[in-house]
This record gives C-alpha cells, structure tokens and sequence, in this order.
C-alpha cells in the first residue's frame, strides 16, 4: 500500500465504505446486512493493526454506526448465524439479542416518526416559518429576456454508468460510489479490478471497479 494511500479515513461513511472493501465477505453497503460475530472489534482492530488508514476510535464509531442502522437491525432474527470477518458462520444469535435488536429498531423508527410529525406540527402552527418556507421554495422571478436573445435549453444530466476495469485509465475522472452520494475524482493506478482514486477531497482509496462510475 502506497504513503499516499494510508490517508486516514475522517468520514465514518468512508469508514464503513473501507471496511466493506476490505472485508466483502463480512460487512456490505447495500442489500441485506450480515449479523456480526460477537467481539469483532478485537478482530478488526488485530486484523487493522498496521494499517494506518483507520484508528480504533474510527473502527469503534463506524462499528457502532453500521450495527444501529435500521438495514443491520433487521437482520438480527432468530435462527441467523453470526459470521467473522471472512463471512465464515460463528454461531447462531441467541433470543436475547434478537430480542434487544428488535427494541432498538421498533425505537428508532418510532422517534424517527415522532420527529418527523413534530417538525410538521411545528411549521403548522408557524405562519411566518410556513410563509418564509413558500418564499424559498417558489422561484425567483427571472428578468424578461429580449425578444432578441435565444432561450437556453439546460442539457439533461447523464445518467452515471458503471464500468469494467479494462475500461479505464490513470488519470480519467470519474464518480466513486463510497454512500448514498458519488465522490468526484481520478483514476491514479489501476490492479486489475483493484482501483486507486485519488478524490476531490485529497484522499486516496482503493476501491473495486463496481464502485466506479462515469
């Protein structure tokens, strides 16, 4: 792994982004999630130990992160197995923590529910906040063009394509899909499906090439 590639990660996306990369078999950013062996951290932080691209405080938050969200909490049933980091089964989860992940997923939602209708109520009963929010979300009336001047036609967006390693080359710019949002950057070395960007923000990853997108 090149200097320039052991950046420390800062964004607990990436972080997870990172992990799922490294280890596919175990952690995963779409699709149904996979319950996780019982003292993992230790795992990583044994398995990490001379990477510098993450710190423990890092694989903490983004453990903690990955294993309250809505996607990993539905996967905590009964009868599943737990798996370590090469996916392989470690044990089936027992009904106390089934049990657990089910509260914690009923009580997020339901405070996620409750903030979205007090935020309603609120706008309900601000006039001036619900006229403010009408202003912003109306449209500013642009000057009359000359009669003279031709209108401008706003070309469609395209529509972001995934590609194959062989398809690219250093230094093309492209789209890494790491969350919900694709990061901008370039291609700086290509191994085989491995590919090394180097993003807008400075930082570099390794990524696969279906995470590429141009």
């Amino acid at each position: 792994m090149t200097t320039e590639n052991q950046t420390k990660l800062s964004d607990t996306k990436a972080v997870i982004a990172f992990l799922c990369e490294k280890f596919p078999n175990c952690f995963s950013l779409e699709g149904d999630a996979k319950p996780l062996k019982v003292g993992l951290f230790q795992d990583l932080a044994e398995a990490l130990a001379e990477d510098e691209t993450v710190s423990k405080t890092q694989l903490r938050q983004a453990l903690r992160r990955y294993t309250n969200s809505w996607r990993y909490l539905r996967c905590v049933k009964a009868g599943t197995q737990r798996v370590d980091l090469q996916g392989e089964a470690c044990g089936e989860i027992d009904a106390q923590h089934v049990e657990h992940a089910q509260q914690a997923l009923k009580e997020s939602q339901e405070k996620a529910k409750a903030r979205k209708i007090e935020q309603g109520k609120q706008n309900k009963g601000n006039p001036e906040a619900k006229k403010r929010s009408k202003l912003k979300s109306k449209p500013a009336s642009a000057p009359r063009a000359k009669a003279t001047e031709t209108k401008r036609v706003e070309k469609p967006r395209p529509e972001l394509k995934t590609v194959e390693a062989a398809a690219l080359s250093v230094d093309q710019k492209v789209k890494v899909q790491l969350g919900r949002a694709p990061a901008s950057g370039v291609v700086v070395d290509i191994n085989k499906d491995d590919v090394q960007v180097r993003l807008d923000s400075g930082m570099t990853v390794k990524v696969k090439a279906s995470h590429i997108r141009i």
